[in-house]
């Protein structure tokens, strides 16, 4: 099945016990919140296939295989990747659009530094909703790629606004910080150019800025994209020394009260606001975390393809 052909009804059934999710009668705006809710609560952001040395091939047929035969997550590219493949069976209209993560230094990363959805609803008029279940500690419903002013979530108050120019054309995507990928607890996708090359091209709409508690945290794109055109991307933050996702193995995952976050051997766990933090003793013990609190059985520890010095 490559990236066009639609999930079988029973591999979306499977995919949707996998994330604790009834199937919806309609493909409706409220059943969307919900979705992308259980999504998150259920399917990890982490990068072990880095640290694993496993291949991650940008197939939809590939991507759900992973997320719900091998019970594992992943980061944007293929966690929205799958994401966007189950809505399409669900009857929901998904395009995908790609988005340059900013760094610390307040620069927007590299083309194709991130996969996100742009998805409508049946009963929305058309109305298009941001919808991102791989960037970690973001929000944990869709928000509306139309509205202008504040949006509240629990994760924070997030607002879209239309980016003020191109920004510039080099930079590095946002270091995981705690094992988050690009948000403070969590992870999410990043990439670098692929298929339009360097270009930054945003077609005559311009591109948004996603900003959180007044933080910018991503340039999106609005021109849709194919899942093949994040391939080098993908490649990229698998592979490079420079990318933030080689550096150390990172698993997050929300939960009712907070979150949890295996950072290399640190354990980061948040409830009702409240964080604590532990270093894990021994192999065996990570292993025992990795099953026990976010549902992924390895068999030997993943291994930091380029730790820092």
């Amino acid at each position: 099945m490559d990236s066009l052909d639609p999930l079988p009804p029973e591999r979306v059934d499977a995919y949707l016990r996998r994330i604790g999710a009834e199937r919806p009668d309609r493909p409706t705006e409220a059943a969307l919140r919900e979705l992308q809710l259980r999504h998150l609560e259920a399917v990890p952001f982490e990068n072990l296939s880095v640290h694993l040395r496993e291949d991650v091939v940008l197939d939809a047929a590939a991507l759900v295989g992973k997320v719900v035969d091998r019970g594992r997550g992943g980061f944007c590219y293929e966690l929205n990747g799958a994401f966007a493949a189950l809505l399409r069976a669900l009857g929901y209209r998904v395009e995908l659009l790609q988005a340059r993560v900013y760094g610390d230094d307040g620069h927007p990363g590299i083309p194709y530094d991130h996969l996100a959805l742009r998805v409508r609803a049946a009963d929305g008029g058309g109305r298009a909703w941001l919808t991102d279940v791989g960037f970690g500690d973001h929000s944990h419903f869709p928000l509306d790629l139309d509205e202008r002013g504040e949006q509240e979530d629990p994760a924070g108050v997030f607002r879209i606004v239309e980016a003020p120019g191109p920004g510039p054309e080099d930079g590095g995507g946002a270091e995981p910080e705690d094992g988050a990928g690009e948000g403070p607890e969590d992870g999410a996708g990043t990439g670098m150019a692929a298929g339009a090359g360097t270009g930054t091209a945003a077609g005559a709409d311009g591109d948004l800025d996603v900003v959180r508690d007044g933080r910018p945290r991503y340039r999106l794109e609005r021109r849709p994209r194919a899942l093949a055109d994040f391939a080098v991307g993908a490649w990229w933050h698998r592979t490079s020394p420079e990318s933030p996702f080689t550096r150390s193995p990172v698993c997050s995952l929300l939960t009712g009260r907070g979150r949890v976050t295996l950072s290399g051997r640190r354990l980061i766990t948040t409830e009702d606001g409240s964080r604590t933090e532990r270093v894990l003793s021994d192999d065996g013990e990570l292993l025992a975390v990795y099953r026990d609190r976010f549902g992924i059985r390895l068999d030997r520890p993943p291994v930091p393809l380029h730790p820092r010095p």
